[in-house]
């Protein structure tokens, strides 16, 4: 298939990596911020094939382990009201609250939908005008075009029975706050190629240059993976920190302006709590004040609940690059994916969903398939 099976070519793999042994003569620690390569990496055994003085770590770039648990709380508050039709992707279904999740409410009776679109919540809001319909609208800037869209249409059409619950994350202020923690082992990024068909890569321009560290745009199989790391490496050795891209087959400077239209039209940046992390400033979208009709916190009246997290997870750790899943004294006994004490360990994205899978034994020597 194009633009999948020429960057699985196990040749130009193991050509590149001993490409990365040749130029790599320092230590590095890099960040992946992406869930989805995280999952490639850990997969693939990309990480293997890096020289010792190259550290990959994995930061908060699974948006479904980024949803703190007062939100997943109020899904499941909402999803047990009666007259409410829950609608959500299903990577959310499984996600621990601090009592339950949204497939056991469904399992007690709430009426909970797996759903492949929001407009598909905008079809039953329309097919069933004497019911609350809600979709759950999580995610990082990918996502937030198809949701913002979605209440976008449901107000031209005046559907008052659609809602979203909100708990949409930005990454450069997230990256920001990594870079400026005390504990921050990070000395370079790879962006996620996703979130910046949609955004551009242009934000990320003044934190290369605040904090000195590249930042490259990177896509998700395992040669631009490793691509990326080379590029980033690059850079260390040779004293630069500027912003490259990597996957120019799918990324823009500019991102989507008419994606980012609709966005505006919609949604405002606000402060977002991150799972295990904590607030961080103008890290979230949230619904614009003229369309708080269509807001769920505002519409069921949760704007102000909290929750206390896991004190025994500690996947905060781990978005912050600190910690690895072998490091938590849970992993594969107390939290697994049947029983999971946080969603990195649920989440078909989460670094812990990774390593459980495909490092709970020893690695045999990494394959990857040829072209």
């Amino acid at each position: 298939m194009k633009y999948i099976d020429e960057y699985r070519d196990a040749n130009a793999v193991h050509q590149l990596a001993e490409a990365l042994k040749r130029i790599t003569t320092r230590p590095w620690t890099l960040m992946e911020i992406c869930g989805g390569q995280t999952h490639a990496i850990v997969k693939f055994g990309i990480d293997e094939l890096l020289p010792p003085q190259l550290t990959l770590v994995h930061g908060p770039g699974c948006p479904v382990c980024v949803t703190p648990v007062a939100i997943i709380d109020k899904a499941t508050h909402i999803a047990a009201q009666p007259g409410v039709i829950f609608c959500s992707f299903g990577d959310m279904l499984r996600v621990p609250g601090t009592k339950t999740d949204l497939l056991s409410v469904k399992a007690a009776g709430g009426v909970v939908r797996m759903v492949y679109s929001p407009m598909d919540a905008v079809k039953l809001a329309r097919a069933n005008p004497g019911r609350e319909v809600v979709f759950f609208a999580v995610g990082f800037e990918t996502t937030a075009p198809a949701n913002a869209m979605a209440l976008f249409q449901a107000n031209r059409e005046g559907l008052k029975n659609f809602s979203l619950l909100v708990s949409h994350v930005l990454v450069p202020p997230a990256m920001e706050a990594l870079l400026s923690a005390p504990d921050n082992l990070v000395q370079g990024f790879l962006a996620a190629g996703h979130v910046c068909t949609v955004m551009g890569y242009e934000e990320y321009f003044p934190i290369a240059a605040k904090y000195r560290v590249p930042i490259v745009v990177t896509g998700f199989e395992p040669l631009d993976i490793l691509q990326g790391i080379h590029l980033c490496v690059l850079q260390l050795e040779q004293g630069r920190t500027t912003v490259e891209n990597q996957y120019s087959r799918a990324v823009r400077r500019e991102g989507n302006p008419v994606a980012m239209d609709i966005i505006r039209q919609v949604f405002t940046v606000e402060p977002r709590t991150w799972r295990g992390i904590g607030e961080i400033p103008a890290s979230g979208w949230g619904v614009r004040p003229e369309l708080r009709e269509f807001d769920a916190d505002h519409r069921f009246g949760l704007t102000e609940y909290q929750a206390q997290e896991s004190s025994e997870c500690i996947s905060g750790m781990i978005m912050r690059g600190v910690k690895k899943p072998h490091d938590c004294p849970a992993f594969g006994t107390r939290c697994t994916p049947e029983k999971p004490l946080g969603a990195p360990m649920v989440s078909s994205e989460g670094a812990c969903s990774a390593y459980y899978r495909y490092r709970r034994t020893t690695v045999p020597s990494p394959t990857l398939p040829h072209a």
